[in-house]
């Protein structure tokens, strides 16, 4: 595990230290917790941005559109 050193405002590192207190968790582990958190929300904030885009793609539509006819045809075959 690598060490990191970071510089924060007085007023988040006093939250920090009242949570990790009232947790009973160690502040590092909190932040860890809290950071991993954050960051999966920035990559699902990605996902729904490319669906998005992707909604107003004619390329992405035709292609979604011709796998649902052949999704429909083999559907008709059972």
């Amino acid at each position: 595990m690598a060490t990191f050193t970071s510089s924060l405002p007085d007023e988040l590192l006093l939250k920090l230290h009242k949570s990790a207190a009232s947790y009973s968790v160690p502040k590092n582990k909190l932040i860890e917790k809290a950071l991993s958190i954050y960051l999966d929300q920035l990559e699902r904030g990605e996902y729904i941005k490319s669906f998005k885009r992707a909604a107003h793609d004619p390329d992405v539509l035709l292609m979604a559109e011709e796998g649902m006819k052949d999704y429909l045809k083999q559907i008709d075959m059972v």
